[in-house]
């Protein structure tokens, strides 16, 4: 371990020797902050898996923070644990049901000549459930899609509307810079 590693995860470290660290959600792309009180400290790219507003899900480790005054304590997620190799089993089998998923709920959607645009279809780890994820310039009534998706998937299935930033977040792209959109990365 170089001497700058040892200097940003000591610094990341309180006085009851738990570290903070920023996970990147692989789905959504989104960031957070995670505690880690395990015993080692997680490298960079570390696979965990982290409690969401939506459920437990994969994240990456994208490093440790430097200072922890910068967050509230609800700002603050624990670290459930590292991901193992069922973990990533998992996501893997889940990364192919959702392209699935988002196919046929894309059907579903122009059957039930819906005006909104799907973005991306998420089985969480753990649970029982399919989200779908989705713009749309106005409120969608989207209950009987709702119950034909259920008499499909046989499981919990939830609709979410995001914004146009959220989609570009989630799905990536190129800004006029040329470069990959910085909330995507």
């Amino acid at each position: 371990m170089s001497d700058h590693e040892t200097a940003e995860t000591a610094a990341a470290t309180d006085t009851n020797g738990t570290t903070y660290y920023r996970v990147k959600i692989l789905h959504s792309s989104e960031t957070q902050i995670c505690v880690w009180s395990g015993e080692e400290a997680l490298e960079h790219a570390a696979m965990v898996i982290v409690p969401t507003r939506y459920g437990l899900d994969m994240g990456k480790v994208l490093g440790s923070v430097e200072s922890r005054e910068e967050y509230s304590d609800e700002d603050v997620y624990p670290i459930d644990r590292v991901a193992g190799e069922e973990d990533l089993e998992i996501y893997r089998e889940n990364l192919e049901k959702e392209e699935e998923a988002f196919e046929i709920c894309r059907k579903k959607i122009k059957e039930h000549n819906l005006d909104m645009k799907l973005v991306s279809s998420h089985y969480l780890l753990g649970e029982d459930k399919v989200m779908f994820f989705f713009t749309a310039d106005s409120r969608v009534d989207f209950r009987e899609l709702v119950k034909d998706l259920v008499s499909v998937f046989k499981m919990r299935i939830e609709l979410r509307q995001i914004g146009v930033r959220d989609e570009s977040r989630v799905q990536g792209g190129h800004g006029v810079c040329g470069r990959v959109f910085c909330c995507h990365g």
